[in-house]
């Protein structure tokens, strides 16, 4: 009998949630566990894992991340074989945490008799809540520090990143400058919640990773230290910049191909782990969520949720203002240095769930409403509509930028005519934006498709940073490509713009997505035309939001995978490969079969899914603890949706509810195990039975459950959401559930009240209050209308190919070139207005 296969745990510190993935030696999910903050630790009385104040600030009790381990321990020790994890590897948000400077207790010696929370309670620390990445209330002090290193240019080139409200040199100052004395004289140690996790995982303190360290705003990449001119400013003063430096601590700079550690004494008494359980170096919630999709060199990894973000691979370290720059958080020493550049936008969730309430009553409708309004809300070619909702400060270029501006016929309007369009503008400027700044990005030459360009190696210093200085800030102001591209076409001089518009080959081949708003058809639909690519969500992101009934939610459905937890639990697995594979080498027995391949991170996570795949006859990767049965897939095709007329009155419809399958039907059709009848193309998702995410095997029924072959109603495959509906209030505060976003009250900073009453400014057209419903387009509710919302109909899979099948990928949206075309030529005004509202001349 084979003895029981190594496992692998993530652990993904999420806003909402703290989550656990177990995974196998091929990559295969074995077990899911996670705590939700808010229902399971309710005595911190947090909302969506977080509180709101006055001024922008959002944080959350790091007592209640602790408390949230013991739990989330204690159920992977039930539930499983702790004893077989091998590795741990873990991310977290962006946070800090304060340690008090008097009561840092020794990790390697607590009684594992005792909870870790009665260890360390919020007594320990000198922030007890603690600011997450949503705070913008130290937007003001990294405009300070910005302003101090010589403008966005400079700050760029110093550590690697434009100045924003998250660095942690924006948050210390802002400590310093307005909290009481004692709290910043009573700090002993800062940790970013990443080291902060896998410190209490090992049992001692675990420097920052450098791809951490980088998002600090005070780390020099070029010259592998700490920056001692922004360490003295955000101290005060010389003496007070090198005790930062010690509450700093060092910074990992291996690469995260090593172990950090193993697991603490208390760990191993307490919950039953190995001691030579290794412990590898944390990293950020958005890192791991990338690594978990192993991108290729032409891929892009759209990430929505509170932030979006998009984070393409970069070949060569050239920092500059138009994007963040990180070390690759998984890679060896002795390979070529690779880099991940990440665009972000903090205007995301919070603005989508004001324009649902705005506008429509439901996320079903919001989504059908995108749908129906023509690109740029407007038949024509001319009277295109543009919105921008600038709710929070937000990085380069929009630092002084904050209001809703919209515009017909390129002039500024309080609002649109016809209301309808709203929801649909808002999406495609949320989208172009991205667009744009990626292409831009593309031209600096810095991403690992673009043309080969001589890197500056990461000890570079004096004259060495002095070029990189200049060259980043040539590439910033001069709107043309970079000299290792092809000159622009006479269209994009004409347009005035740093690229072509028109010409698909410099954006990305595929679309990777993840978070709540790829799972709306529209805005599927929406990203695969604006980039003319195709959309690929996780297979364990398409069962979480047809199985769970909230496909508007961040979190997954229980049962389903953290992305970032499952991206934690691939590295654990590829750091455990390199060592075994050294001890091999060392024993003269050579590469076993488990062992770890030459290349780099994505490499190796190919070569296991490839084997995988090829070991299981094809069968697709679990996508939830309850799937089981292995073998073909099931045919699932996006219709159109129904054709409208572009002035149609938008109304709920209720023929769904009439023609949908009962309750216990569609639970036999979630939790169906998928039999072996029917035949498909090897890898493509197109056999005559089964599910997209292979057979789930009902919790209440048990397994030999019929299968069912779901139909389609309208040219969609029906919604499996079975649970309950997020009801729709007219106070600003229910929005913040909707996608786990901060308290829109607090962050609109006086827009709301103005807004709601009077449209933009408190003059001109009427807008719907919040919660008003379906609207008509002149503003009036629409007749009939009910007063319970649908659910949601998220994204159905399309036929997806190998490659992306055994990746646990499937395809949600195909280019379409006419309506890329359409999107390109809006581009140059969309580009001309925004530049304009960033230069406050409207």
């Amino acid at each position: 009998m084979p003895p029981p296969p190594n496992l692998f745990l993530g652990l993904e510190l999420a806003v909402d949630q703290l989550r656990a993935t177990l995974v196998d030696e091929s990559l295969e999910l074995v077990g899911v566990e996670c705590v939700d903050f808010d229902s399971e630790l309710a005595e911190y009385q947090t909302q969506g894992g977080i509180f709101t104040t006055p001024g922008e600030a959002y944080t959350t009790p790091v007592e209640m991340w602790i408390k949230g381990l013991d739990i989330i321990l204690e159920k992977v020790s039930r539930n499983y074989d702790i004893a077989r994890v091998k590795c741990i590897g873990g991310s977290a948000q962006h946070a800090l945490v304060w340690w008090k400077s008097t009561t840092v207790p020794s990790l390697s010696s607590l009684d594992p008799h005792v909870p870790l929370v009665q260890h360390l309670s919020a007594a320990h620390f000198s922030l007890p809540n603690t600011p997450i990445a949503q705070d913008v209330s130290s937007h003001s002090q990294a405009l300070t520090v910005e302003a101090l290193v010589g403008g966005p240019d400079h700050m760029a080139a110093r550590v690697g990143t434009a100045s924003h409200p998250s660095i942690l040199s924006a948050q210390i100052l802002r400590v310093r400058e307005t909290w009481p004395q004692e709290v910043y004289a009573r700090t002993g140690r800062v940790q970013l919640a990443s080291a902060f996790l896998g410190s209490l995982v090992a049992g001692k303190w675990l420097p920052m990773a450098e791809a951490e360290a980088c998002a600090s705003g005070m780390w020099s990449h070029t010259t592998g230290t700490w920056d001692e001119g922004i360490l003295d400013f955000v101290g005060g003063s010389r003496e007070d910049g090198r005790r930062v430096r010690g509450w700093l601590g060092d910074v990992d700079v291996g690469g995260g191909a090593r172990r950090g550690g193993n697991v603490s004494r208390y760990l191993v008494e307490r919950y039953g782990f190995d001691a030579e359980t290794g412990v590898i170096p944390f990293t950020s919630d958005a890192l791991a969520a990338y690594l978990s999709l192993a991108p290729g060199p032409s891929d892009a990894v759209v990430q929505f949720g509170p932030v979006d973000s998009l984070l393409a691979p970069a070949a060569h370290y050239l920092p500059t203002r138009l994007y963040s720059l990180y070390p690759h958080p998984a890679q060896d020493p002795g390979e070529k240095r690779r880099y991940i550049a990440v665009l972000t936008s903090r205007n995301a969730d919070v603005p989508r769930a004001l324009v649902r309430d705005m506008y429509t009553k439901s996320w079903s409708a919001f989504d059908r409403l995108v749908a129906i309004v023509p690109p740029g809300g407007s038949i024509g070619l001319d009277d295109k509509l543009f919105a921008f909702w600038h709710l929070q400060p937000d990085s380069h270029p929009f630092a002084h930028t904050k209001g809703i501006y919209r515009f017909e016929t390129g002039i500024k309007v309080t609002e649109f005519r016809d209301l309808r369009a709203n929801p649909r503008c808002l999406l495609e400027s949320q989208v172009l934006s991205l667009r744009v700044k990626y292409a831009r990005m593309r031209s600096t030459g810095v991403l690992a498709s673009a043309s080969p360009t001589p890197s500056l190696p990461a000890t570079a210093h004096g004259a060495h940073a002095a070029a990189l200085l200049a060259k980043s800030q040539a590439v910033s102001s001069i709107p043309t490509r970079s000299a290792t591209h092809r000159p622009p076409p006479p269209v994009s001089a004409a347009l005035g713009l740093a690229f072509d518009p028109y010409d698909a080959a410099p954006l990305p081949t595929r679309i990777l997505a993840t978070g709540a708003a790829a799972n709306f058809p529209a805005m599927a639909n929406l990203v695969c035309d604006v980039f003319n690519a195709p959309v690929f969500l996780p297979t364990s992101q398409l069962a979480s939001a047809s199985v769970g009934g909230a496909p508007h939610r961040n979190a997954p459905s229980a049962g389903c995978p953290g992305r970032a937890a499952v991206g934690s639990a691939y590295a654990a697995r590829w750091v455990w490969g390199r060592e075994r594979e050294r001890e091999l080498r060392e024993r003269g027995a050579g590469g076993g079969a488990g062992a770890a391949g030459s290349g780099s991170f994505e490499d190796e996570v190919r070569r296991l899914w490839t084997k995988r795949w090829n070991s299981t006859g094809g069968s697709p990767m679990r996508a939830s603890v309850y799937q089981g049965g292995s073998g073909t897939s099931t045919p699932y095709t996006r219709g159109g949706l129904p054709q409208r007329a572009p002035n149609a009155l938008l109304e709920e419809d209720e023929e769904g509810d009439e023609d949908a399958m009962d309750a216990r039907e569609r639970e036999r059709q979630m939790y169906g195990s998928r039999s072996g009848s029917g035949s498909a193309s090897p890898g493509i998702i197109g056999s005559a039975s089964g599910s997209a995410y292979g057979g789930y095997e009902s919790p209440v029924h048990g397994g030999g459950t019929p299968t069912y072959e779901a139909p389609s109603y309208g040219g969609l495959t029906p919604s499996s959401s079975g649970g309950s509906l997020m009801s729709t209030s007219s106070s600003a505060m229910s929005v913040s559930t909707a996608y786990t976003s901060p308290d829109l009250a607090a962050s609109l900073g006086g827009l709301l009240s103005p807004l709601s009453a009077n449209g933009n400014g408190g003059n001109g057209s009427s807008t719907p209050t919040l919660g008003s419903g379906l609207i008509g387009a002149n503003g009036t509710a629409l007749a009939g209308t009910p007063t319970t919302p649908t659910p949601l109909t998220p994204v159905v899979p399309m036929a997806t190919g190998d490659n992306e099948l055994q990746a646990g990928l499937a395809k949600v949206a195909e280019p379409d070139a006419d309506a890329f075309l359409a999107y390109a030529a809006i581009v140059p005004e969309y580009c001309r207005l925004e530049g304009m509202v960033v230069k406050g001349i409207v």
